[in-house]
């Protein structure tokens, strides 16, 4: 009897295997969908099914954020928590040409949908997903037809306004694609490597592959894994012994490979290996694969010195972003988000927060490659709303499968050393509710990826006693948002925790306390980069929260200034012109200078502005003799400054990191500063008197451009005088045209009150600045030019490629 059932297993498999070979099982193939996409802004009947005519239907491509073309209306549904940006119901229809195939399987993959999204196959209702943030992942398969003519339905509500505190962006706004697999196949986030020993020698690599088994029949399954280096050398090789998987079960099969002398992934080093999977029947046919890029890397927190990556120890230098990019919305093409990062690594951050909300995969591919650190966080809320129509609806129905389907999908990228399990979360003030909803996250998050640790941002914890009633202590590390001196006490009070700050203001006084204790990790700083929506406190006409280190259009503010003078490596020197130096430093969180008090970021967002007294110029109002400040930010330790050639005196270092500040009679001409420190002599900065402007003066951050999604340069025009000098008071409307084989995309100032659409070819200059995002239109050249009234035009040649 059990030779004849040993039999019959064996024909089963068998005949399984004759099949897949009848199908000649291959390789997983993945092809993006960006193009041919149907759009409507509206909810109209029967959108879900075939027959249903959409020529009359706009042609776009995705990732596509219908909102951020506006307009602009101050009785936005969603009103400044967005930006003042529209909100509502859209449609999406793609016709797929696809015929199934025995044997395969066929699954839609959205990397980003915002928000309540539901898609539909032929008519059929295939899945529905509340959280705008989440990828999610559908099978397709047996709702194809047989002739190959497929219709794709999604519909995309963000109707429901307020759901958020910022501007979200509307429809398929990240990347979407077609993959196709065989019955027996790698699900979602079904691939994990990991380095669970590492020595200088050899490190020990954990890879472990979920397989389904979607065939009628129980299979035998092996796997085989080749690790490669940042080379493309092959390093490492196993296969794993058959196991067979009995129909429509998911099995974990684990292996270890030993890699040699392993090259850390490092901030200032971003190696990153690969790990080819592949999934294999007995007889050795391919069933499927899936290739991983990962890194070898040892971080840790230790409550007595904070943070280690490598065996080095360092601050955690970092700034909090919200997924905006600007004047193209939602739908941020890698190439914004790369200007973005390396401005912010050069100006010495270390580290990314993702709040509050998981990003699109290609910015952690991004964060990976350019050594940047993350603290990838998941939610803004749990039980409790914060605006009325947020994820508090859903978390208790939806958070297990949300956070399990996101820590799945990052849990490779090397760049990742923190989980958050939300910001500022409300249920504190609930202990009991609060208890549960994180040991819930925290018992998911810990199995899908015991590698790494667990924080949030707490919300005000001595209110609510979060360090006395034992949920502080529940995290692996200990996080807090602002008021560093109480993280610091709740530190010396239980010595075992592990602190970091989560969200910190721009201030001296923020900083140093981080900078001088030992044990504290490091802070993030709300925010790096000015972001759209969280407008509603100081209301229209504004539209952004104007917080960042960066403006919206990528520039250097003041406060990045500093903040580089503060954590850069390098020699950093900066000259501003402060006319008020006791009034206000350059923070603009509304958190003040040194003469006012620091104040919660959220009454600080409420709190109207210090009037602007510093300037990136030697250009003021009143030409006439008068008191000016001439204001240094440097980390050199001797400074000396100038002006008009004449020296005003040497100034050494400010233990507090203040700035080096030099009193005198305005004089138009030149103002300079240089660094006085041996081998650093060439580090200067200077400002000179604008005169009238004259003309435009077109820059590219880069001489070519691609023509894809992802593909994407600034222009920047300044309008100068005679002499090549910005002139600060310009405030002309620019047109900007391109010729030859590029588009406009957008243009932009970075104004919290400019409510111009970012699709139009006008902008006005602010500060005598502006830029246009442009890209190629295929290969060939093209030409940028801006004009304006009674000034000389400026053009910029590009060459483009596909």
């Amino acid at each position: 009897m059990r030779r004849t059932g040993s039999m019959t297993i064996f024909c089963a498999l068998a005949t399984a295997l004759a099949s897949i070979g009848a199908a000649e099982a291959a390789p997983r193939a993945v092809t993006s969908l960006p193009d041919g996409w149907r759009f409507i802004q509206a909810d109209p009947q029967s959108a879900e099914t075939p027959t249903l005519d959409d020529a009359g239907w706009q042609a776009v491509s995705v990732p596509h954020d219908w909102a951020i073309a506006g307009p602009f209306d101050p009785n936005a549904k969603a009103a400044g928590e967005n930006g003042f940006l529209p909100s509502g119901v859209a449609w999406y229809r793609k016709s797929l040409d696809l015929k199934p195939q025995p044997g395969r399987r066929y699954y839609i993959e959205f990397d980003g949908i915002m928000e309540r999204s539901g898609v539909w196959v032929n008519g059929h209702h295939i899945g529905y997903r509340p959280m705008g943030y989440v990828s999610q992942r559908y099978d397709l398969t047996r709702h194809l037809r047989t002739d190959g003519r497929n219709m794709i339905a999604v519909r995309a509500d963000t109707s429901a306004a307020p759901s958020s505190r910022w501007y979200t962006g509307s429809g398929i706004y990240r990347h979407v694609r077609l993959i196709e697999t065989s019955d027996v196949h790698i699900p979602q986030g079904g691939a994990y490597v990991r380095a669970t020993a590492i020595s200088d020698g050899q490190a020990t690599i954990a890879v472990t592959t979920d397989v389904q088994n979607d065939s009628p029949v129980a299979m035998a399954v092996k796997t085989e894994v080749v690790l490669t280096d940042p080379a493309g050398h092959e390093v490492a090789r196993t296969v794993t012994t058959p196991t067979s998987i009995a129909a429509g079960r998911t099995m974990i099969l684990p292996v270890e490979l030993m890699l040699p002398r392993p090259r850390r992934w490092d901030i200032a080093d971003p190696a990153r290996y690969r790990a080819t999977i592949r999934v294999l029947a007995a007889d050795d046919t391919l069933l499927d694969n899936e290739d991983v890029r990962f890194g070898v890397r040892e971080a840790r927190f230790d409550p007595a010195t904070g943070f280690w990556l490598n065996g080095r120890n360092f601050k955690l230098k970092g700034v909090a972003l919200h997924q905006d990019g600007g004047a193209v919305g939602a739908a941020v093409p890698v190439a914004v988000w790369r200007q973005r990062l390396t401005s912010l690594k050069a100006q010495g951050v270390n580290a990314i927060r993702t709040a509050h909300n998981v990003p699109s995969p290609e910015f952690l591919d991004l964060t990976d490659e350019l050594g940047l650190v993350v603290m990838d966080e998941l939610f803004d809320q749990w039980n409790v709303a914060k605006t009325p129509e947020d994820y508090h609806l859903f978390f208790g129905d939806w958070h297990k499968r949300d956070t399990l389907d996101m820590v799945r999908r990052d849990r490779n990228h090397p760049s990742i050393i923190l989980w958050s399990a939300g910001n500022e979360i409300h249920d504190t003030a609930y202990p009991v509710q609060a208890k549960a909803a994180l040991r819930s996250i925290l018992d998911i998050v810990h199995a899908a990826d015991p590698s790494r640790p667990v924080t949030m941002a707490l919300f005000r914890p001595n209110v609510t006693k979060d360090y006395d009633n034992g949920l502080a202590d529940m995290l692996d590390v200990v996080g807090q948002n602002y008021r560093e001196n109480e993280l610091i006490a709740a530190s010396r009070q239980n010595p075992k925790r592990s602190i970091v700050g989560t969200e910190n203001a721009h201030n001296r006084s923020n900083w140093v306390p981080v900078r001088d204790y030992a044990p504290f990790s490091g802070m993030f700083l709300w925010t790096g980069i000015d972001y759209l929506g969280e407008a509603n406190r100081s209301g229209w006409p504004n539209i952004q929260n104007p917080a960042g280190l960066l403006d919206r259009t990528g520039r250097q503010k003041i406060s990045g200034m500093e903040r580089e003078s503060w954590w850069s490596e390098r020699p950093v020197l900066h000259v501003v012109r402060n006319a008020d130096p006791g009034a206000a430093g350059p923070s603009t969180d509304g958190a003040g200078g040194p003469n006012q008090p620091v104040l919660p970021t959220m009454i600080a967002v409420a709190t109207p502005k210090p009037k602007v007294a510093l300037f990136d110029d030697w250009t003021p109002q009143d030409r006439t003799p008068h008191d000016e400040t001439i204001e240094v930010y440097s980390n050199c330790q001797q400074v000396e400054a100038f002006l008009n050639g004449r020296s005003l005196g040497t100034l050494p270092i400010n233990q507090d990191a203040s700035p080096r500040r030099w009193s005198v009679r305005y004089a138009p001409g030149e103002v300079r500063a240089t660094c006085r420190d041996p081998g650093s002599e060439s580090v200067s900065d200077r400002l000179r008197t604008a005169g009238k402007p004259v003309r435009i003066e077109l820059k590219p951050d880069a001489p070519t451009v691609g023509s894809t999604f992802d593909d994407m340069v600034y222009v920047r025009a300044r309008v100068v005088d005679a002499n090549g000098v910005t002139v600060p008071s310009a405030a002309q409307k620019l047109h900007f045209a391109v010729r030859g084989a590029g588009r406009l995309i957008a243009t932009a100032n970075g104004s919290s009150v400019d409510h111009t659409p970012f699709p139009s070819p006008d902008r006005a200059a602010l500060n005598g600045l502006a830029v246009a995002l442009v890209r190629g239109a295929g290969k060939g050249h093209f030409t940028v030019t801006a004009t304006a009234d009674g000034l000389k035009a400026g053009t910029a040649d590009l060459d483009a490629t596909r």
